[in-house]
């Protein structure tokens, strides 16, 4: 009984050293040259309703001086495992587009996908990654969410709606929960990184990816990134 006290004593003070030493990785993301211009959506009747004067397909969202939306940062070398968090990740289409456009979940954490419209989509799950499962299904406006798990890491895999094809959104799927998502000034931060060496990727679907080492102490690790206008 001692034992086991002094060892359930020991992993509680392990941990705790390891929270106090865990520090975030910050940075920003920058795009090299001149994208091309982001599309129209071919919208139907339905959609055009919820956006008069039309909507663009976010192929590339960049801010002032060049910074760079929708980047999709992990680490990809070095991270500990994790189980998954109970709370889920959402994934909603809403006006007519899925919300957010780009976004993160750890492998076996569940997905729920809303329908927050009053029209139909379809939510089509395209996996690239073996074992995890393609699904392909109709969403009712405002009905209960679609639920979805996958086991095994993939970045980037894609869901669209087939019924709207303008409409897709982009998820890393990482089995650990250091990653995170440039924001509309291409800032971004990985949060309670525990300390050591890393390797960090950035990952645009359009502009591609770019690995970085990075090391994590006290004051947490610094990680900016360039990414480039793929040559036509």
């Amino acid at each position: 009984m001692k034992l086991n006290r002094r060892l359930i004593a020991t992993a509680a003070l392990f941990g705790a050293v390891q929270m106090l030493s865990a520090a975030d990785i910050v940075g920003k993301i920058t795009l090299k040259g001149t994208p091309p211009p982001n599309p129209a959506a071919p919208l139907d009747p339905n959609c055009g309703k919820m956006h008069p004067e039309g909507m663009k397909v976010p192929l590339y969202t960049v801010g002032k001086d060049g910074t760079l939306a929708d980047v999709f940062v992990y680490i990809s070398e070095g991270a500990p495992k994790a189980a998954a968090p109970a709370e889920p990740a959402i994934l909603d289409q809403k006006g007519c587009e899925y919300l957010p456009y780009v976004s993160g979940l750890q492998t076996g954490q569940k997905l729920l996908v809303k329908n927050s419209d009053d029209v139909l989509h379809n939510v089509h799950a395209q996996p690239a990654v073996a074992g995890n499962k393609e699904s392909n299904m109709a969403e009712l406006p405002k009905s209960k969410p679609l639920e979805y798990v996958f086991p095994n890491p993939e970045v980037l895999l894609k869901f669209k709606c087939d019924v709207h094809p303008w409409m897709f959104s982009y998820v890393g799927v990482v089995d650990h929960p250091y990653y995170a998502v440039s924001d509309k000034d291409g800032n971004f931060k990985i949060a309670n990184v525990p300390a050591g060496t890393y390797t960090v990727e950035a990952f645009h679907r359009k502009a591609g990816k770019v690995p970085q080492k990075v090391t994590v102490g006290a004051d947490g690790g610094k990680a900016d990134f360039t990414l480039e206008v793929p040559a036509k």
